[in-house]
């Protein structure tokens, strides 16, 4: 079976516009979150990872009416169309499959008093509660008019995409594969229904809101950002002439079957997912979903040390850039695919690990070899899913 490699990345993100800027913020450990100011409440404002960029223009072009979410995306799917130079590579042999949670949540949050006056209600209305606008605005800003689909999956959203587009490339049905997954959820909808949740961090200190692997803290920080990727088959990429980044070995993903809002608490149902992604691979680390969830954080140690011990180092990126549902695992691929080509584990900041002393948890910056990495990602929406990348 073909191997399916990635050879090019896009990355929006707070305080990250590309691949050094997130190479800084990885290899320095630095903490890119801040306060966000509700006007009508004070005292509702909470810690977040905000991007200051509104990408309303991209590369001379308009995009004004594309919700944000999508906006992001195309920014990031160009960067990464760029670095892969997939100008040789026929349009209808190039996919596009993009995942997303909270969708357009904040434009219909905007639009939703004028929803029953149709003087006032917007021309692309349609557009803004069809989420598959997502995936059809990048296939139309890349120029590709292949397979395009829509991953709505939650966190898992864009692991779920890259396991869509790896059995594209491998049926042979395309030659290139645009995945990955774009969030803009800080509007009142996802605050106040995550703080119901008692899941969001309600802390009013930035470095003590969404600190993973710790009992002492509760509750993530709400990011948004995009990540884009390129697949393609590695003796395509090779034919090209295209530098290799790294390899996607294994990509599993299930759903636990719960009822709305539950979960599976044991963490059995990741374990499993987990044991058949790394296989019979000791990863040089873990780049972990834990984001200060209780819950969430527990599991990622339990499936740890269930198929580990303690012998592989695990780290978080979540206590620098937030937690940006659906577009997270993407997110958390580029940062393997740096670490590996730079030679260093970034550190999970703000922690002191109480409660998880029993696991490698990777504190400061650690430089060295790094051949493989296991990314984890579960979601409210009951998807498990993991990826395995390796150096090529």
């Amino acid at each position: 079976m073909d191997d399916i490699v990635i050879t090019g990345y896009g990355i929006k993100a707070p305080g990250i516009l590309d691949k050094h800027s997130f190479l800084n913020v990885l290899e320095k450990g630095i903490c890119t979150q801040r306060i966000l100011n509700n006007a009508h409440q004070p005292q509702a404002n909470i810690v977040a990872g905000v991007i200051d960029q509104n990408f309303q223009e991209i590369n001379g072009v308009n995009y004004r009416r594309h919700p944000r979410s999508v906006r992001m995306a195309i920014a990031a799917a160009l960067d990464a169309i760029e670095m892969a130079n997939l100008k040789d590579v026929q349009p209808h042999r190039i996919a596009v499959i993009m995942g997303t949670s909270a969708g357009a949540i904040l434009e219909i949050e905007k639009y939703a008093a004028d929803g029953f006056d149709l003087r006032k209600f917007p021309i692309h209305g349609v557009a803004l509660v069809d989420t598959h606008t997502l995936s059809s605005s990048v296939a139309e800003a890349i120029g590709s008019c292949g397979s395009a689909f829509t991953v709505t999956t939650g966190c898992s959203a864009s692991l779920d995409a890259i396991l869509i587009g790896k059995q594209l490339l491998q049926s042979g049905s395309v030659d290139a594969c645009i995945v990955g997954g774009t969030e803009a959820p800080l509007g009142q909808w996802t605050i106040n229904g995550f703080k119901k949740l008692r899941s969001l961090s309600t802390e009013s200190s930035i470095e003590k809101a969404g600190v993973p692997f710790s009992t002492l803290h509760q509750g993530f920080v709400l990011s948004e950002g995009a990540g884009v990727m390129i697949l393609e088959r590695k003796q395509t990429a090779n034919a090209r002439g295209q530098s290799i980044y790294g390899k996607v070995e294994r990509v599993i993903s299930r759903n636990e079957g719960q009822k709305l809002l539950n979960s599976d608490s044991t963490g059995r149902h990741m374990l499993d997912v987990f044991q058949e992604t790394v296989g019979d691979t000791r990863p040089s680390y873990i780049n972990s979903q834990a984001l200060g969830i209780a819950l969430n954080d527990q599991i990622e140690r339990f499936i740890l040390k269930e198929t580990f011990g303690s012998n592989v180092p695990i780290t978080s990126i979540k206590g620098m850039i937030g937690h940006a549902f659906g577009a997270m695992g993407a997110m958390q691929i580029i940062s393997a695919l740096l670490s590996m080509e730079y030679g260093f584990i970034p550190p999970t900041i703000k922690t002191l690990g109480h409660g998880f002393e029993d696991i490698p948890i990777v504190y400061e910056t650690r430089h060295q070899a790094v051949e493989s990495v296991c990314i984890t990602t579960h979601g409210s929406s009951g998807n498990n899913a993991c990826l395995l990348l390796t150096h090529t």
